[in-house]
């Protein structure tokens, strides 16, 4: 969980659905004359149990034991209720196996009859129907003592003994499906989100995980094989406890959290919730972070509204090398400018800046026009496509060679695009055996944008405007031929993805240079004005902020440069000076009233 609460483990997911409660043969620190208890319940009639509860008493507790003598004496239980009956007989058979006795709940108490598993149902114990369609159950002190008591503390004993309580050594729960039902397509109703809130779940995982020394908890299907080896081998290993209740307490956060959202969105519009948690689940350890003395993992967002969103995070890996830390950065910073595009569009990435974008009806040549933009920097960058790639345009990025010598055949660390044709794939995967290639989906608007600072989080909308959101307004004298305009709304559209500060030349739907990331707008105009060359005649140029100085300054070297229009948001106290100096050059300019600075 992040922050907002710690992370999520590969192992547990928001959206486990699972309940399971077990008693097992585990390091319990009571008595060798401590047991569990069991309970009579008579029917006072046909449609409820009676009240009263007869107590069993296997054998009285004295002198808390030694684990071994303790776990030697009477029967062990296991309490079982789950929602995902995932490897459920599996469990129930190992379990009795090992000689535990089942308690279970409703579904799974007939799931595991139905497997060959003997089972006592939570009625038999509790003394009391499931009612309230379900909602109490398990919330009992015959359920809730027996998993809560220390077997440590005579007095925990004695209270048990006086009220005839057994005790639990195993507990294993997952939950109501609450995540995959209100992500489910065509939504939820209000009220049947609420009912598939778990209570008695929740509540019980936690009892477990607290008393962990002497009860062991599972939530994860996939740690039965490891819990069933662990009780085989009769042995005291703390960390083990510790790890799946540390497992228990993550998984009830991740699920909190996610009810916190929803019910959050079904209250109000407002994007920034008084506090805030977002679950994060570990995708994969990395070999290292931005650098290699630095130790990195990623983590997928687990957030409801991260739900069928697209983006880099859920982006399938079809061949290559295993990404690393720098690799997701590049790889996000390409996919989401290219698909920023509508035209069939090409974007190389360097450093998370994009060093060539083109778009064109051929895709062949855009891809040929965005690596001419920088060939320097674009060998060993990314290379991203909003369309599909098939057989032709993978030969082409197979085979096609740098323009700095026509030799070279050009490198890349990854491609990313919207799908690829079966003989693209494969011609992809023959160019390298390194070559990362990711398969992703657009990124929906509207997202939260997070990011971290020393002791805090920074959160904002994302920057997801496009031209045809804003207006261009002309506020020279000369106004923008229509290939003029559409050149400046093209470049505005790239200079967005450039690191502040930040300046692109482009024309024909072609990046021809960008300048970035320098500490004043002068600067980057001259690396822009350097990349493009004598192409910048007539060219449009897009400002990602407004010019402060015009004369002798940023402004007037592009209008002496031969651009034939500027874009930028105005609002400087000198945009007079910079409509006069446009004015004199013959030089249009328009403003969009939209900044684009990106830290």
């Amino acid at each position: 969980m992040l922050g907002l609460s710690a992370a999520a483990p590969a192992a547990v997911t928001p959206n486990t659905n699972l309940v399971l409660l077990f008693s097992t043969k585990l390091p319990i620190t009571h008595s060798s004359s401590f047991s569990s208890f069991t309970a009579s319940c008579s029917l006072r009639n046909t449609s409820r149990l009676h009240s009263t509860c007869t107590p069993i008493k296997a054998m009285a507790a004295q002198e808390p034991q030694s684990p071994a003598s303790a776990s030697a004496s009477g029967d062990r239980q296991a309490l079982i209720s789950l929602s995902d009956k995932n490897n459920l007989a599996f469990l129930g058979n190992g379990l009795q196996n090992l000689g535990y006795k089942i308690v279970s709940t409703g579904g799974t108490a007939s799931a595991l009859e139905s497997a060959g598993v003997s089972v006592t149902k939570v009625e038999e114990i509790t003394c009391f129907p499931e009612m309230l369609d379900g909602r109490v159950k398990t919330l009992h002190p015959n359920i809730h003592g027996g998993i809560l008591a220390r077997r440590d503390q005579k007095h925990h004993v004695e209270a048990l003994n006086n009220h005839g309580i057994g005790t639990f050594d195993v507990v294993v729960v997952n939950l109501y499906p609450f995540y995959d039902k209100v992500t489910s397509k065509g939504g939820i109703e209000f009220e049947d989100g609420i009912e598939n809130i778990d209570i008695g779940g929740p509540a019980m995982i936690r009892a477990a995980a607290k008393n962990h020394k002497d009860v062991l908890v599972v939530v994860d299907s996939e740690d039965y094989p490891a819990l069933l080896e662990y009780l085989k081998a009769d042995k005291d290993d703390q960390q083990f406890r510790r790890n799946l209740a540390w497992k228990a307490f993550q998984h009830v956060a991740s699920y909190d959290s996610a009810v916190s959202e929803w019910l959050w969105r079904q209250t109000t519009k407002d994007k920034f919730p008084p506090s805030l948690t977002v679950p994060l689940l570990l995708k994969s350890p990395l070999r290292y972070g931005e650098n290699p003395h630095q130790k990195a993992a990623f983590y997928v967002d687990k957030s409801l509204s991260e739900v069928n969103a697209g983006g880099i995070a859920t982006a399938i890996q079809h061949h290559g090398k295993e990404m690393s830390y720098n690799n997701y950065l590049d790889a996000d910073a390409a996919w989401n400018c290219v698909s920023e595009f509508r035209s069939p569009t090409c974007v190389v990435v360097k450093h998370t800046n994009p060093c060539g974008v083109a778009s064109r009806a051929d895709i062949l040549e855009a891809y040929r026009l965005a690596v001419k933009a920088d060939p320097v920097s674009a060998f060993g960058g990314i290379v991203a496509f909003n369309i599909e790639v098939d057989e032709a345009l993978a030969k082409e990025i197979r085979e096609f060679r740098s323009p700095t010598d026509g030799e070279t055949r050009m490198f890349y660390e990854i491609v990313v695009a919207p799908k690829y044709s079966k003989k693209g794939l494969e011609i992809l995967r023959g160019k390298s055996k390194t070559l990362r290639i990711l398969e992703a989906s657009k990124n929906e608007k509207g997202k939260l944008s997070l990011r971290q600072v020393g002791g805090g989080w920074l959160a904002q909308d994302l920057d997801d405007l496009s031209p045809q959101d804003i207006q261009f307004n002309v506020v020279s004298k000369k106004s923008p031929q229509e290939s003029e305009l559409s050149d400046a709304e093209f470049a505005w559209l790239c200079v967005k993805h450039v690191k502040s500060n930040a300046i692109v030349i482009a024309k024909n739907n072609c990046m021809l240079g960008m300048g970035s990331g320098q500490p004043n707008r002068l600067e980057s105009l001259r690396i822009a004005l350097r990349k493009a060359g004598e192409e910048v005649k007539g060219a449009a140029l897009a400002s990602d902020a407004f010019f402060p100085f015009a004369w002798k300054d940023a402004v007037e070297e592009a209008c002496e440069s031969g651009v034939s229009v500027i874009a930028e948001p105005g609002g400087s106290i000198r945009d007079g000076d910079a409509i006069d100096c446009c004015n004199k050059y013959g030089v249009s300019l328009v403003f969009t009233n939209v900044r684009h600075f990106r830290h």
